[in-house]
């Protein structure tokens, strides 16, 4: 107990003495660097050139440790910029699509305008929704119906040729039977020979050519358009090139691009006179005057119908005698 009260006793003054040492020293150099004189800036500048650079290495770790906290903030920066311009890319991808996207259809549109129509057709431009997806039947449903205005029968069109033809119209919808399909049938006119033909689809990419008047004048590479026969298209309109098949077949190679049919131009057709009484064309309705001394043939109906000549009766068996003849009008 004696020894710590006796350290106690000399460490306590020395303490006190050194404390208050720092604190003169400390009141001295804020006094020395405070006063503003030409020698004492001389003393402040010699101390520090005295003290300073044998200080430089006791500063190295703090200004390496300065440097690592600078450059890893660097970094991060760097790390946040590069995750806002992969976002960026990312954006710029999903527009680059989307103008691609829109520079297609732009395409599909502008390639309408290429087809030779006569000016006298009319049209309405329909987007195809979907395809009939089976391999018996070829077909497409365009977004234009009955309230469009859009008929059976109507010719459709992409910016090459002849796509098919309206098969089904509903109210908002319109189903395309293409050229393809086992179940269309279309009257063509082959140029320059001027042959005309039936084209048959039979579900592949190159119908068939039917009914040629004259295979002989007919050339692979001809072209072949719609004759306009029957009424179902207009006349003239483009549909494909005469190509040979693999079972020596004369087929057509279609105009229309069938793998990428996005667009299509359905075709206003005019109301048609109906023929419903062939036989007035035929004969008139008074029935056919003789020329003098031609023979006029049998007799006819008002309606033109042939009248069937009368039989002469039997004769009686018992008197063998004919009995007297009757007018044909009378009952």
């Amino acid at each position: 107990m004696a020894r710590n009260g006796s350290s106690d006793e000399f460490t306590g003054p020395v303490r006190r003495l050194l404390v208050g040492l720092i604190l003169v020293v400390c009141v001295a150099a804020l006094l020395v660097w405070r006063i503003d004189n030409p020698r004492m800036e001389r003393l402040r500048a010699a101390v520090v050139d005295r003290v300073v650079p044998p200080m430089a290495w006791v500063m190295r770790p703090v200004t390496a440790m300065v440097t690592l906290v600078s450059d890893f903030q660097s970094y991060t920066q760097l790390y946040e910029q590069n995750q806002e311009l992969r976002r960026q890319l990312q954006q710029m991808r999903a527009w680059r699509e989307a103008a691609l996207q829109l520079d297609q259809e732009n395409a599909r549109l502008l390639e309408l305008n290429n087809v030779r129509l006569d000016p006298e057709l009319t049209w309405i431009t329909g987007v195809v929704m979907a395809d009939s997806g089976s391999p018996f039947r070829q077909s497409v449903l365009l977004n234009v119906g009955a309230r469009d205005g859009i008929l059976d029968g109507w010719a459709a069109v992409d910016g090459l040729g002849l796509v098919g033809r309206i098969s089904g119209v509903g109210e908002s919808t319109a189903r395309v039977m293409l050229l393809t399909d086992a179940s269309s049938k279309v009257a063509v006119t082959i140029q320059p020979s001027g042959q005309r033909a039936i084209l048959s689809g039979d579900n592949s990419f190159y119908p068939v050519l039917d009914f040629i008047e004259s295979a002989d004048a007919v050339r692979p590479g001809d072209q072949v358009t719609t004759s306009g026969d029957g009424g179902l298209f207009p006349p003239d309109l483009p549909v494909g090139t005469v190509a040979l098949g693999t079972d020596q077949r004369l087929r057509l190679r279609l105009l229309a691009d069938y793998q990428r049919l996005e667009f299509l131009r359905v075709l206003r057709s005019g109301e048609r006179e109906r023929i419903l009484d062939p036989g007035g064309l035929l004969i008139p309705p008074g029935g056919v005057t003789a020329l003098p001394g031609v023979d006029a043939g049998p007799a006819r109906s008002a309606d033109g119908l042939p009248i069937p000549p009368t039989r002469p009766p039997a004769p009686d068996a018992a008197t063998g005698t004919a009995p007297p003849a009757t007018e044909a009008g009378d009952g």
